[in-house]
Formats: C-alpha cells, sequence, structure tokens
C-alpha cells in the first residue's frame, strides 16, 4: 500500500509542477503592463526601468519564471502590486483564513448529511424518502450557485425574513469565527452547492453494494439490519463517493469566488477578482498555485482515504 501512496504522491507532485508552468504562462498573457498599472499613466520611463528590473520583467520568460519558483520553495511568493507592496503572504494570509474557515464549516456539514442521505435513500429504494430527496437533490444540482445564494438573501436576509445579515463583512483583522450569523448564509449555500452531487453517488453506490453477496449474507447470519447498513455496506459502498466528495471539495477551493462576491465576503475568491482586474501578478500567480495545490492534495488523499475505507481495496493491495 505505501508503494501505492508514494506512487500517488510523486505524480501529485509532477501534476503541480505542471500546473505551475500553466499559471506562470497564463499570467504572462495578461493585457496591459504590471509596472505601468501600477504605477500609473504619469510614470516615468526610470521608475518603469526600476520597477521591471525589481520585478524581474526585463529578463527572458523562462529565467522569471525560475525565478518565481525558486520564490515558492523558499516561501517568498514576492510582494503585491498594489498599495505599499506589502509581500503576498501579508495580503492572502487573512483571506485564506477566512475561506479556509467557510469551506471547512461548509465540508463538515454537507460530508455526513450526504452519505446519510445517500445512504437511507438506498436502503428505502423506490420509498416516499427516496423519491423526495432525489427530487430537491436535483433541484438543487440544477440550480447555479450565485442563483441559490441570491434566493438565500432575499428569503432569510432581506424583507421577507429578515433573520440573517444579507452580507458577510468581516472587518479587517476579524476572526470569521468571531461572525457566526455572518456565516450563516454563505455555509448554506454551500452545502447546497456540494451535497446533491455526493448524496446521488452515494445513493447509486449504496444500492449496488447492498445487492451484494457478502451483504447478503450478513442479513442470513441474522443481523440487524442497522448493523448491515451501517457496519458491512458503507464501509464499501464510501469507496466510489470519496472520490466525489474530494472533488466536491477542491470545488469548494477554486468556485467558491462566486459565493463570496454575492456575500461580500473577504476570502481567496474577492482577492483572485481584485488581483486580476489590478493586474497584480504575484498575487493571481500565488492564489492560482494555492487553488491548484488543493486540489492535488485532496485528489491524493481521497486515494488514500479510498484504500483505508475499502476492505476489499485493501486486501488487493498487499
Amino acid at each position: 500500500m505505501w508503494g501505492f501512496v508514494l506512487r500517488r504522491v510523486l505524480l501529485g507532485l509532477l501534476t503541480l509542477f505542471l500546473v505551475s508552468i500553466v499559471v506562470f504562462a497564463a499570467t504572462q498573457t495578461l493585457p496591459g503592463d504590471a509596472a505601468r498599472a501600477f504605477l500609473g499613466r504619469n510614470a516615468t520611463p526610470e521608475s518603469l526601468a526600476t520597477l521591471r528590473k525589481q520585478l524581474h520583467l526585463n529578463e527572458p520568460v523562462v529565467s522569471q519564471y525560475l525565478h518565481w519558483l525558486g520564490g515558492i520553495f523558499r516561501g517568498d511568493l514576492g510582494n503585491s502590486l498594489t498599495g505599499s507592496q506589502q509581500p503576498v503572504t501579508s495580503v492572502i494570509g487573512a483571506r485564506i483564513e477566512n475561506s479556509g474557515v467557510l469551506m471547512l464549516i461548509a465540508a463538515v456539514i454537507s460530508v455526513p448529511l450526504s452519505i446519510a442521505l445517500g445512504a437511507i435513500a438506498a436502503r428505502r429504494r423506490d420509498g416516499v424518502f427516496d423519491h423526495t430527496t432525489s427530487i430537491v437533490l436535483l433541484a438543487l444540482a440544477a440550480l447555479p450557485e450565485f442563483v441559490t445564494a441570491i434566493l438565500l438573501v432575499v428569503l432569510l436576509g432581506t424583507s421577507l425574513f429578515h433573520f440573517l445579515p444579507p452580507v458577510s463583512l468581516i472587518p479587517p483583522g476579524g476572526h470569521p469565527w468571531n461572525y457566526p450569523k455572518e456565516l450563516v448564509l454563505p455555509v448554506i449555500a454551500l452545502v447546497f452547492a456540494v451535497t446533491p452531487y455526493i448524496a446521488r453517488i452515494m445513493r447509486a453506490s449504496m444500492i449496488e453494494v447492498l445487492e451484494s453477496d457478502y451483504v447478503e449474507m450478513a442479513r442470513l447470519k441474522g443481523l440487524r439490519e442497522q448493523t448491515v447498513l451501517w457496519r458491512h455496506a458503507l464501509p464499501n459502498g464510501i469507496a466510489p463517493a470519496i472520490q466525489v466528495i474530494a472533488l466536491n471539495l477542491a470545488y469548494l477551493a477554486g468556485g467558491i469566488v462566486v459565493v463570496e462576491f454575492v456575500f461580500a465576503y473577504p476570502g481567496i475568491g474577492r482577492a483572485f477578482v481584485g488581483a486580476v482586474h489590478n493586474r497584480d501578478l504575484p498575487t493571481v500567480q500565488a492564489l492560482g498555485i494555492l487553488i491548484a495545490a488543493a486540489y492535488v492534495f485532496l485528489n491524493v488523499a481521497a486515494d488514500v482515504a479510498t484504500i483505508l475505507v475499502s476492505p476489499r481495496l485493501r486486501t488487493s493491495l498487499k
């Protein structure tokens, strides 16, 4: 098993290296001049030349990439091209914390909820609960995230039922866990976006497992149906769903920008949009490689978790 894990980790590192090339190349194609965008139209040729030298913009593209890649290994992501040229780590640090808290809460709620809904729906296949959950989950999956977010704002944050704040404003220097009411609507929107896909895959996988021979043998032994469902069927049925869970959590890392924009939440999504608009290349590159690293990590973790929770896969790798 450890050989498989090592191969997946090495493949993930190779993927991250290739993604770094794509991220760097994509930022090079952004229109305009980063130095002129920072200094403004009235910048003198001398100041432009000085800033381009400082940012290594006057060097060949390959040298710029190698310098940026070396900075990543040293933990130096460069300085932001906005304001007082603060280090990128200082600019995005609080944003990463805000988005991380939002994603963590959404994952803690949506993953167990999806697994339970899928398992129960499979156990009560073609029943009232199964049909009801299928219709509701399909409707939620069909709605884009921004539509769900806007509906939540209209229903719970404005004149209809003004229970919660319509925007999630976290003041600079504040921590999101100190503002729980501001987190409720964004978390609900993310849970609604993730839960349908995981629950539907979980249902399909559990239906197949519940019809298998070893589950039938467990029933013939006289075990309670709850024991058969949660102890024998679930560990094998959850394996395919783990990959979907990883993909949806990775989606939260990259696709959270829509929800953050609707609720004005100060996370990495809004930071990414602002950095692209201001042509802040170091920040765009840092956020791009950060999101890619989250994707790679979650996929490698999903591969390992699939082996750990599935008795059949553990046996096949011995």
